[in-house]
């Protein structure tokens, strides 16, 4: 067995242990340099290439190649230059040299958006899907309490509930979980609904004396999908007939998996009922994605789209680009219209000017920015934050918002306490100090002011 046919072998069997998404990005390009006593040299493309199969997929490359030849005993990757890839064994791995054509003509082929069609009885993108979900230390557990769900439906992690910031996939992972049951069996109803959407139905149903009908609809559903439950609060009518739903379901076994940016107990004006339910199962939090996971986010959409950027461009924009992977989508497109627009291949500098411009700084928020995203988290009035009163619905949010000025923009407590309403010093060093000691022992005002910063560092 020479060198391109132990691997090709191989990936065949790798690639069923792995997501496609992650395949395409990790092992594109890698082929076997040498295969001599017990020992098999993998040619990387790079130094991230190397350390990524190293410590993630080492063990699935070693099992994989040692059931093709038993007497192996160890893998080793070594960087391959280009140049180095097209010869002896690996002529099936030839770099070829691209011209500004072919540039342009797969970034025209980009640009032509192929239309995805929603399912219609389930409301499911067939796009997210687990293949394309790329998986990092970020989202790790919210995917394997995801994958859990799908393997022992309504009774593994029911019901299952994962919030975080903007832009960081939840969506993709809930509707995988509906794809994945469509998929596997096609008797099983599914449904994905947002919640603004479910509340429409419902006043569509009281307007229409429909009501029974609505209700019977959505008990029939092995698995209900609801995205962004922090938009049921204050909407009493829907918490109560979605509290009753969520019973129905829950008592009949069937599955329920919500979406939010923030946790339970920190939606205001929830029911304690139906929060209850909400807290019931699994709680899990998919925070901002951390470089390597960047890195892989942008290789698997540039592979998909057929975008050609080289990698040291990749690794620039997930450098650049630390919010969210929605970010890193939009950084990426608009890459490769600059690159179209001008006709020819980018340079770092010129990506790294127009990533500049695109992206927000972090000095860029201000007071007013972090004390209307607090009024809003809150559901008070703005101008309540500023009154001098004791009412603890708005001494709390009071003070975050100092403890947060301070934090976040190096604000002097002169300076905090003149934008209170000239507020003595004292009260913001208490409100700060206070906020500090609150933190250290309760985790759930702490994933509150996560949820706060996620809003207006996120704010455009």
């Amino acid at each position: 067995m020479n060198n391109q046919e132990l691997w090709t072998r191989a990936l065949s069997e790798i690639e069923l242990s792995v997501s496609r998404a992650n395949f395409v990005t990790w092992f594109k390009d890698t082929h076997v340099i040498e295969h001599r006593d017990g020992n098999v040299t993998v040619g990387v493309p790079n130094g991230f290439s190397k350390e990524w199969l190293e410590n993630k997929y080492h063990k699935f490359i070693l099992k994989s190649v040692r059931n093709l030849i038993p007497e192996i005993r160890a893998i080793n990757y070594n960087i391959v230059a280009p140049s180095d890839t097209a010869s002896g064994d690996n002529q099936q791995y030839p770099q070829k040299i691209r011209s500004k054509k072919d540039f342009i003509m797969q970034a025209e082929e980009q640009m032509e958006f192929k239309e995805i069609t929603i399912d219609p009885r389930t409301n499911l993108n067939p796009k997210y899907t687990f293949e394309t979900f790329i998986v990092g230390s970020f989202n790790e557990l919210a995917h394997a309490a995801a994958l859990a769900v799908t393997k022992n439906l309504g009774k593994a992690y029911n019901p299952l509930f994962v919030y975080g910031g903007v832009g960081l996939g939840k969506t993709h992972l809930l509707q995988a979980i509906g794809n994945y049951i469509v998929k596997e069996d096609k008797n099983k109803k599914v449904n994905y609904i947002t919640s603004e959407k479910f509340s429409n139905e419902l006043v569509s149903s009281l307007q229409n004396n429909t009501v029974q009908n609505f209700k019977e609809k959505y008990r029939e559903y092995d698995l209900l999908v609801v995205d962004d439950v922090q938009f049921f609060a204050g909407k009493t009518k829907t918490q109560e007939e979605f509290f009753y739903t969520f019973n129905a379901l829950f008592d009949a076994g069937k599955q329920v998996v919500f979406s939010s940016d923030r946790p339970p107990k920190s939606i205001p004006d929830i029911e304690e009922r139906l929060r209850s339910r909400l807290e019931a199962g699994v709680i899990i939090d998919i925070s901002e994605p951390e470089y390597e996971t960047r890195l892989a986010i942008l290789k698997s959409k540039a592979a998909e789209r057929k975008i050609s950027l080289s990698e040291s461009s990749l690794e620039l924009i997930a450098s650049m680009v630390q919010k969210n992977i929605r970010e890193l989508e939009g950084a990426l497109n608009t890459i490769q219209i600059q690159s179209r627009h001008q006709n020819k291949t980018l340079s770092l500098e010129e990506i790294k000017s127009i990533l500049s411009k695109n992206i927000k700084p972090k000095s860029t928020i201000t007071t007013a920015q972090i004390i209307k995203t607090i009024a809003e988290f809150y559901d008070i009035p703005e101008r309540s934050i500023f009154e001098r009163t004791r009412k603890t619905e708005i001494v709390k949010p009071r003070q975050i918002a100092m403890y947060l000025i301070r934090e976040d923009l190096k604000g002097s407590y002169p300076f905090i306490g003149q934008k209170f309403g000239g507020m003595d010093h004292t009260t913001a060093i208490h409100a700060y100090e206070k906020i500090s000691e609150d933190l250290k022992r309760d985790s759930g005002l702490e994933e509150e002011i996560k949820s706060i910063r996620g809003k207006y560092q996120n704010q455009k």
